[in-house]
């Protein structure tokens, strides 16, 4: 999202800022009076730094990050409680199956163990994986079903984007390497009949097979002769270079063309959804947080910050991003 986004969200929380001390242990910001704690500042504060321990950062970069994060942290909770009311939050069920879903990425046991040694708390994980889904559903069944792309939008963004939808002259290609020329002939052999590359790489050791798509005079030296003369399905020949054996199969030859407006019609309709997506959610967030009282721990607030007229000045190009990670 725009910067704007980020201005306007912290310059409501200034304006709501609470100076007092938190009324309980651990709580850095209240948001409609439920709580935010420094337990989920800490988690989503160490994952961005997971793996970097030469990193070092100073009094100022931990508060501005920290301000950053709560930022997230303020939106996030915002929305759970829009759902809330709608009658539609994050079940538990949803939750469960979601985090199901993670799991069954990985070997029985093997989650639990990168938890355990990533120093991961299941319970935060589990809540920041609520937030996620609360972003996906308000997004999905609140803001989606709101907005409409009218074809004279997506014919005037085509025209306007014309060199967006030109494909340029190539080739897709399979690209065939092993450590011998037999193995990497009858990788391409059982290619050819129609097996999968999985499936030749798992029965061929070392024999490595993946697609690519190569511009027109931009295929490398050693490839523009061997893909010469070649028609869809043939290979050339068996190469060896560097102790390294390659074998070209020629899946198509594309020339230079334009996407009919038909052919631009869904990328053009993703990039108009976005836009207004993003549009609507900074009307919501504008309107939610003039209604809501949000008070943050003096302790994350940069003290010459206070003015609220200080924030556009301190939010720059960097810090284009959206709100919500």
């Amino acid at each position: 999202m725009k910067k704007a986004l980020i201005g306007l969200l912290f310059a409501g929380v200034l304006l709501t800022g609470c100076k007092g001390k938190s009324e309980e242990p651990g709580v850095v910001a209240r948001v409609n009076g439920d709580p935010v704690y420094l337990a989920q500042l800490e988690y989503k504060y160490d994952l961005r730094h997971e793996g970097n321990e030469e990193f070092v950062p100073s009094v100022e970069q931990v508060r501005d990050e920290y301000s950053q994060i709560l930022g997230d942290l303020i939106v996030q909770e915002l929305v759970l409680q829009d759902l809330e009311q709608r009658g539609i939050p994050v079940t538990d069920n949803e939750l469960k199956e979601a985090e199901n879903e993670v799991r069954s990425d990985y070997p029985e046991g093997a989650f639990e163990q990168i938890l355990i040694e990533e120093y991961i708390n299941i319970n935060e994980w589990r809540e920041q994986l609520r937030n996620q889904l609360g972003m996906d559903k308000f997004f999905k069944q609140v803001l989606r079903p709101e907005i409409k792309i009218d074809y004279k939008e997506a014919e005037e963004y085509y025209r306007n984007h014309l060199s967006d939808f030109y494909m340029p002259a190539g080739s897709k290609v399979v690209v065939v390497t092993g450590p011998s020329r037999d193995r990497v002939a009858r990788a391409v052999e059982l290619l050819q009949e129609g097996e999968g590359a999985e499936s030749v790489s798992s029965k061929l050791k070392h024999v490595r097979v993946r697609e690519a798509w190569i511009r027109k005079g931009q295929y490398p030296t050693e490839w523009k002769s061997a893909l010469q003369g070649l028609s869809a399905g043939e290979a050339s020949p068996v190469m060896a270079k560097d102790r390294r054996v390659v074998c070209l199969i020629l899946k198509e030859k594309k020339e230079a063309t334009l996407l009919t407006p038909s052919q631009a019609y869904p990328a053009v309709e993703k990039v108009l959804l976005e836009k207004k997506l993003n549009s609507a959610f900074e009307d919501w967030l504008e309107k939610k947080l003039n209604a809501s009282e949000i008070k943050i721990s003096e302790h994350l607030l940069d003290k010459e910050a206070e003015d609220v007229s200080s924030v556009d000045a301190q939010v720059d190009d960097s810090a284009e991003k959206s709100v919500v990670e």
